[in-house]
């Protein structure tokens, strides 16, 4: 079968956001299964597509706002009024809707459509509800934009992120309705969209990337970890500084002052004050070894919705960790070296424990290939059944 992957950013040859992962972890899942799989949407600055199948590009465009100006935020804004759209599907009418059809004419014949995400579909769903198709739900949006505006510091952002919330409601729900099949990343956005027990309705567990991660290495004799607990993310997101916030003003201070903790990643706002116990290293070259470097790897996420990818590499890795109920999100069976825990108590015992243990010599890591075999193995199961429903014309 030959299926379209419509989405606001096409899948590219080096994805590292989490958008970016999980595109190129779905289009290949679907190669694997025997299929060939097309690609029309935009390509981000400095991106480069991925080489598998052909891809429609609609043109250039930087769709993060922390990378534009007040003028381009501006416009955005415009458009969404304009079209009565939420701003993240209002930046997508950089091209008009010409160009996309003429992008679809040009992959034709194909068997259907697999909408990813709602800001490229919901743009010009007018064009895409032609054809047979399936939609996946990266997120439950409506709430990740609700939970943003009751955290918002100022009137203005929490009347635009309200307006975005309500717009996104009505979106999910008429995209959820003309998809023959609808797959989600976890079971909490089935509920959240309100999709309930439908069998047109699948959770796909997700990994970074359809190629099994390498065998754990041999280490030397003895604790060699230069941090105590490290973590990494892109922080000025909100829903990644709730987590980190989180962690730094409630976790840390019960923790002893010989504890050391690294922070990795772009903070995006001025560092919180912390003790000196913590620290900062901005961007890492080797986000991997970073993690490596560390005995345990705390996994903080408090709010948002989709799935935490950083809890799903760290489990690829076979690293030890501690997570929030929120961080393991999407998983359905947890590693034995995870410890979970929802309060800073519960959790600073927790790190404790486990960084206790790898101090003194235990080794704590496990082999990731048998959580990605098993991830990877339902990715493939979940895809296969609901792009079945796509194409059965019955």
């Amino acid at each position: 079968m030959h299926f379209v992957f419509i989405s606001s950013l096409v899948p590219v040859a080096a994805p590292a956001s989490g958008y970016d992962i999980a595109n190129r972890v779905i289009a290949d899942a679907i190669r694997m299964l025997g299929h060939q799989v097309s690609v029309v949407g935009f390509l981000q600055p400095g991106q480069q597509p991925a080489p598998e199948g052909r891809t429609r590009l609609l043109g250039e465009l930087e769709v993060t706002n922390a990378r534009v100006g007040k003028w381009q935020k501006a416009m955005w804004l415009r458009d969404a009024f304009v079209h009565g759209e939420p701003v993240s599907v209002a930046k997508m009418h950089a091209v008009p809707a010409g160009d996309v059809r003429a992008a679809l004419s040009g992959l034709e014949p194909f068997d259907g459509l697999i909408l990813n995400s709602v800001q490229l579909p919901g743009a010009f769903h007018d064009i895409f509800s032609a054809y047979p198709h399936a939609f996946v739900a990266h997120n439950a949006e409506a709430k990740t934009a609700a939970a943003n505006a009751a955290g918002s510091g100022t009137p203005v952002a929490r009347m635009l992120y309200r307006r975005d919330a309500r717009l996104l409601g009505r979106l999910e729900a008429k995209l959820c309705a003309a998809a023959r099949h609808v797959f989600t990343l976890s079971d909490a956005d089935r509920a959240d969209l309100q999709l309930g027990e439908s069998r047109h309705v699948t959770t796909l567990p997700l990994v970074t990337s359809v190629a099994p991660p390498e065998a754990p290495a041999i280490e030397p004799a003895g604790d060699t970890a230069v941090h105590d607990v490290g973590l990494i993310g892109s922080w000025g997101w909100t829903a990644n500084r709730a987590g980190l916030d989180w962690f730094l003003q409630q976790v840390v201070p019960l923790l002893p002052k010989d504890f050391t903790i690294a922070v990795a990643g772009g903070l995006g706002a001025i560092p919180p004050d912390v003790p000196g116990n913590v620290r900062f290293l901005g961007r890492v070259p080797d986000a991997r070894a970073f993690v490596r470097s560390c005995r345990v790897v705390p996994l903080v996420s408090r709010t948002g919705t989709g799935v935490q990818l950083k809890s799903i590499e760290t489990f690829e890795l076979g690293l030890p960790a501690v997570a929030t109920e929120n961080a393991l999100r999407g998983i359905a069976v947890i590693p034995e070296n995870c410890m979970h825990a929802d309060n800073p108590a519960g959790f600073a015992d927790a790190l404790l424990a486990q960084v206790e243990r790898a101090r003194t010599g235990d080794d704590l890591r496990l082999d990731g290939r048998t959580f990605h075999a098993r991830q990877l193995d339902g990715l493939k199961a979940g895809l296969q059944r609901g792009l079945a429903e796509v194409v059965d014309h019955g």
